[in-house]
Parts: structure tokens; C-alpha cells; sequence
């Protein structure tokens, strides 16, 4: 009945700013001059990311594909959007590991047109390249630039920007609501500002302060497991 709540935010594009860097400092600097390749050309041209579900990898990959000339390339992609040209500058590929066969060999052929012709590629998948049962040819062109593993956020670190992001809105929360909710509750970040989204208008609709009972509510509301 009130999964609309659940849908605030959930069209909102992704963008640099809004991704939580956590322990992946070095990774978020690198991507950031990738959106600026314009005005300066980064040194290395390849760039691989795997982590686990969650951490992050299509967050940054769709606020890359906000860039002009960008081209973003989900897994189950039809094969013209493999196919090279002029532009295009920074093709973005996500979900490696579900290739199809036929995938696998239009990646690899984008692989070889962006070496030969110019341009940016960042692919991304659940494993390092060559834990991806894929293509031999493939899995060495996914390991031809730099490979970073995105390292999901802890509990802490869940809670700490949470935290700033209702300050920043002047959203109160009572103490207890956000450790109850990372552990109740989709772990994903993009899950959790929603739900915190969706606190803000229940609390607003209610005429009651963010509590742990108005959050136990909403889940139950949510048909979100109590545990």
C-alpha cells in the first residue's frame, strides 16, 4: 500500500557527489577525471572495478554515463551498443560476470576499437577478471588497465553518512532508528537514503517525530521482515 514511499528517490540519477567514497578514495579521484576527459585525457584508458552487490559499481558507472559522450552498456545490452564511434569517447560496461556468448565477443571487439582509435573504457564486475568465467581474450582485455576492488561501506561508515544527510536536510532522527535500520532493512545505500526519504514524508504525514517505533511502522507498512 505505501511502496510509493520506497519509490522517492528512486529515479534519481546517480552522480559523483552523491556516491559515499568510503575506502575507495583513490578510485573516486580517478573517475572524476574520466567525467572531466574533455579538457584533460586521462593517462590510462582502461579502468576495471569489482566488488560485491551493493558497494557501488553501477552508481559510479551511471554517473559516469551523465558525461557528454558517454555511452553506459548494461549487461543484456543489444549489440549496437558495443560498436565503436567517433562520438563516442567513454563507453561504460556493467555486469561483465553475465555476458551473454555473443556479448562477449562484441566486448571483446569494443576493447580492441578503443585501443586502436582512441577513447575511455571502465567495465565493471563481480570478481576480479580473472575469477570471470568468460572469454579467455576478454578476461585479459578487463585486466588491461588499472583494477580497483570497491570495498563496500561498514556499518559505521553506513551510519556516519546517513547521519550527514539528515542533518543537511534537518531531518531529527531519535537515537537507535539508524543502527535498527541498516540492520533491518536493505543494506545498499541507494535502499537506505530512500528509506530515509520515505521516513521524512511518513513523519510529515503522520505528525510524528522519527522514532524507532514510527521506523518499525513504516517497515511493517513495507512488508520488510521483522527480525
Amino acid at each position: 500500500m505505501r511502496q510509493m514511499l520506497l519509490d522517492l528517490g528512486a529515479e534519481k540519477p546517480q552522480t559523483l557527489d552523491t556516491f559515499v567514497v568510503g575506502q575507495n578514495a583513490e578510485l573516486s579521484q580517478l573517475l572524476r577525471q574520466y567525467s572531466q576527459y574533455a579538457t584533460a585525457m586521462p593517462k590510462e584508458r582502461f579502468v576495471y572495478i569489482w566488488g560485491e552487490a551493493g558497494a557501488g559499481k553501477s552508481h559510479l558507472l551511471q554517473a559516469l554515463a551523465a558525461v557528454p559522450g558517454a555511452r553506459y552498456i548494461p549487461a543484456g545490452a543489444g549489440e549496437n551498443d558495443y560498436l565503436f564511434d567517433d562520438n563516442t569517447r567513454l563507453y561504460l560496461m556493467d555486469d561483465c560476470q553475465l555476458l551473454s556468448p555473443e556479448s562477449q565477443i562484441s566486448a571483446f571487439a569494443l576493447f580492441n576499437q578503443v585501443r586502436e582509435n582512441g577513447g575511455l573504457l571502465v567495465s565493471a564486475g563481480d570478481k576480479a577478471p580473472a575469477g570471470l568465467e568468460l572469454r579467455e581474450d576478454l578476461r585479459t582485455r578487463l585486466g588491461w588497465g588499472l583494477i580497483y576492488q570497491v570495498h563496500g561501506l561498514t556499518d559505521e561508515e553506513k551510519i556516519a553518512a546517513l547521519t550527514q544527510a539528515a542533518q543537511a536536510r534537518g531531518i531529527t532522527l531519535s537515537p537507535g532508528v539508524l543502527p535498527y535500520l541498516i540492520t533491518h532493512f536493505r543494506r545498499d545505500m541507494r535502499s537506505l537514503s530512500s528509506m530515509l526519504d520515505a521516513l521524512d514524508q511518513y513523519s510529515l504525514e503522520t505528525q510524528r517525530p522519527i522514532t524507532l517505533p514510527l521506523l518499525r511502522s513504516l517497515l511493517q507498512l513495507e512488508g520488510e521482515p521483522k527480525t
